[in-house]
């Protein structure tokens, strides 16, 4: 079972850079996206995708966030959001369930510039956290996506200038070791502890992604007890189409 991520940047745009070549190269079960910035229960999308079940969720705020999920399998049951009003205006999450396991696709929020959104990505973290292991009580998770945070120093080109910017705060990394700490692998890092260079989003400033300049933000996280039938994990940087490139994630299931 063949499973892809994807932080497409805009789908509109992304759909005139190749979009449609590159999802039928991939070939995948279940494809994520995120940052689809559009309204696709307003019709501002129509995506011709035979053999796929479609879910998406969509942000209040028009041009912004969102997520979306194409499946071969339809899954028994799909939600929306983690359930709590505060978080769940943003069109971030979309949750698939499967006889064996669940499928979380998230877009998880940015601290922006000066970190004026870093107190609200702490309570998102502690929440989505919580969410995450509810979930594992019951099924195997295996959670995809833009989560907005370079974890370790071998995961960005440049830690000691990024130290205190947005995705490589102490805060923020503390969180993802916690979320790791409660039962769960990212899948690249188990697989490749010591691949230098391996990255998904490159800036679209300073010539970023033709220096290699870039960060890993983009992951497959499962429940620890997935890893045995974890065959592949790849990160897809020949890709374009965006300012982040497809991971993928191999199972056998």
């Amino acid at each position: 079972m063949k499973l892809i991520s994807w932080n497409v940047n805009g789908l509109r745009a992304c759909l005139k850079k190749d979009f449609m070549a590159s999802f039928t190269a991939l070939d995948a079960d279940i494809f994520c996206l995120q940052e689809t910035k559009l309204q696709h229960h307003a019709g501002q999308v129509e995506l011709e995708l035979p053999g796929y079940h479609q879910f998406w969720n969509s942000a209040e705020k028009k041009g912004y966030s969102g997520v979306a999920v194409f499946t071969r399998a339809e899954p028994l049951s799909v939600t929306y959001g983690l359930g709590l009003e505060e978080h769940d205006h943003e069109g971030r999450v979309i949750t698939a369930e499967y006889p064996g396991f669940y499928l979380v696709c998230c877009y998880t929020p940015n601290a922006q510039n000066e970190l004026k959104r870093l107190d609200y990505r702490m309570t998102w973290e502690d929440a989505f956290r919580a969410y995450l292991q509810a979930l594992d009580e019951k099924k195997p998770v295996i959670l995809c996506g833009d989560l907005n945070v370079a974890h370790q120093e071998i995961d960005l080109k440049n830690p000691k200038t990024n130290r205190r910017n947005a995705g490589f705060t102490d805060e923020e990394r503390g969180k993802m070791t916690q979320l790791l700490s409660a039962g769960f692998t990212d899948t690249f890092r188990a697989k490749y502890p010591d691949a230098e260079g391996a990255y998904s989003w490159w800036s679209y400033r300073f010539h970023a992604r033709e220096k290699n300049a870039g960060w890993r933000i983009d992951y497959f996280i499962v429940s620890d007890r997935l890893m045995p039938q974890v065959r592949e994990a790849a990160i897809h940087s020949e890709i374009y189409g965006s300012d982040h490139c497809p991971v993928e994630l191999v199972l056998d299931l």
